[in-house]
């Protein structure tokens, strides 16, 4: 199912028969992708009194409860609500869901007792393209993103500079990253990073997004896709989503 995009002064084509998730899912499982300190997600069956929701209890339908924490289970998208004290919708604020991505893949640097992305890695990796998302991969990339427990475990993080940079280069609104935070795990509330990208000291970038726990597998390569960026409708600051990539050819 081929379609053709006017994008600006270009025309690209996708496949809409081959989307590409990167999308951890939410499960209730030790194997649950988790961090910031808290127990796993948990589904399981509504009760009342003697009767429990599941067929296999013996009543006609499976009528699950969730409980989870959009940030720290499974592929979420936050708006600026995340740090802000008036906490701002992501479903108000996300209203456009297609948009034309670049797929870079980024070796982090030693700095001191971390491992950082620096603007200068984004430079080289982006180069004068005008995209509205950017997906960054992490090496190595390991399917154990898929399950990894990262609390207390100092993740790659993305410096400040970078951030600004992101934020001031034409057009990047969606920032995707399959780690836990675009910042550093502990930093005594600073959230450096997120503060640069919503510009939060200036006009606040109330459309942009940033989104995180993704997985690009190695299969994917870098380059141009269109990113379907999709959420559940909460009306909170983060939402669980399921980002969807196709690769962009020129026609």
């Amino acid at each position: 199912m081929q379609t053709t995009i006017q994008y600006n002064s270009r025309k690209l084509q996708i496949d809409l028969k081959k989307p590409i998730d990167i999308s951890i899912a939410i499960q209730a499982s030790s194997n649950s992708v988790n961090a910031w300190y808290i127990d796993g997600p948990k589904i399981e069956p509504a009760v009342d009194g003697e009767w429990i929701a599941s067929v296999k209890e013996g009543a006609a339908v499976n009528f699950n409860n969730i409980n989870f924490n959009p940030h720290a289970h499974g592929t979420h998208t936050e708006c600026v609500g995340h740090i802000t004290e008036k906490v701002h919708s992501i479903n108000q604020n996300l209203k456009q869901f297609f948009f034309l991505a670049e797929v870079i893949t980024v070796a982090p640097e030693r700095l001191d007792d971390d491992f950082v992305i620096s603007k200068k890695q984004l430079q080289y990796a982006l180069g004068n393209k005008k995209r509205d998302a950017v997906i960054i991969r992490t090496l190595p990339n390991t399917k154990g993103k898929l399950s990894r427990q990262y609390s207390n475990t100092n993740p790659t993080y993305i410096l400040e500079e970078a951030a600004i940079y992101l934020r001031e280069k034409g057009g990047v609104k969606h920032l995707l990253v399959d780690l836990p935070s675009v910042d550093k795990e502990k930093d005594e509330g600073e959230l450096l990073s997120h503060n640069a990208f919503w510009n939060t000291s200036g006009k606040l970038r109330m459309d942009a997004t940033i989104t995180e726990f993704i997985y690009v597998d190695n299969s994917v390569e870098d380059g141009e896709y269109f990113l379907n960026l999709q959420i559940a409708s909460f009306e909170n600051d983060a939402s669980p989503s399921k980002p969807i990539l196709y690769k962009a050819e020129p026609v």
